[in-house]
């Protein structure tokens, strides 16, 4: 489960803390963007996180499947079209274009890994189907986790984004500015 620690110093601490989006009409605008930028990576590495649980848990589901059905094939032979399955289905959720890499890739597929202790998902057919039913469960809880706090993160970065664009709807901030910051940053003209 993913834990939110007030007053801790990780990012997902600070951005899920309620002095995050507290008073930002009194805050600098390039203080919110920082904070949008800072709450939008989070989004993305719970939304990597996320996919990672769920390429679990179809790996999961399809072993399953074979052994229901008495398959005598491997599960690896398939990996593909399992992967590919939940890859090309319907989309479901609150799912965002993320334009940023995860920051924490490896941490995130560690944590993941470690879900189970000692399960070896490279090796799904070793595991008993009491351990893999165990398995399946503890990535479906961790997976609501995820999701819970993704939606949270989400809910804080569209309260800075309404910020920001009332302010350029008031005319508090131009477009014009921000053009002109983001040419002198990348040194076009």
């Amino acid at each position: 489960m993913i834990e939110v620690r007030p007053g801790g110093r990780r990012r997902i601490d600070r951005v899920l803390d309620p002095d995050y989006v507290r008073d930002l009409g009194e805050l600098a605008l390039t203080t919110l963007r920082e904070r949008r930028n800072e709450a939008a990576q989070e989004e993305t590495d719970l939304s990597y996180l996320r996919r990672l649980l769920h390429a679990r848990i179809d790996i999961v589901r399809a072993e399953q499947a074979r052994r229901a059905a008495g398959d005598g094939g491997s599960v690896v032979d398939q990996l593909a079209a399992i992967l590919a399955g939940n890859a090309l289905g319907p989309a479901t959720g609150s799912g965002r274009h993320h334009p940023l890499e995860p920051s924490r890739a490896g941490e995130h597929r560690r944590q993941a890994e470690a879900l189970v202790g000692d399960a070896d998902l490279s090796d799904v057919t070793a595991l008993s189907d009491e351990r893999l039913a165990g398995a399946l469960e503890t990535y479906r809880e961790q997976e609501l986790s995820v999701s819970a706090r993704r939606r949270e993160v989400q809910h804080v970065v569209d309260t800075i984004n309404a910020e920001i664009a009332a302010r350029y709807a008031q005319g508090t901030a131009s477009v014009d500015e921000l053009i002109s910051r983001e040419r002198g940053r990348t040194g076009k003209d």
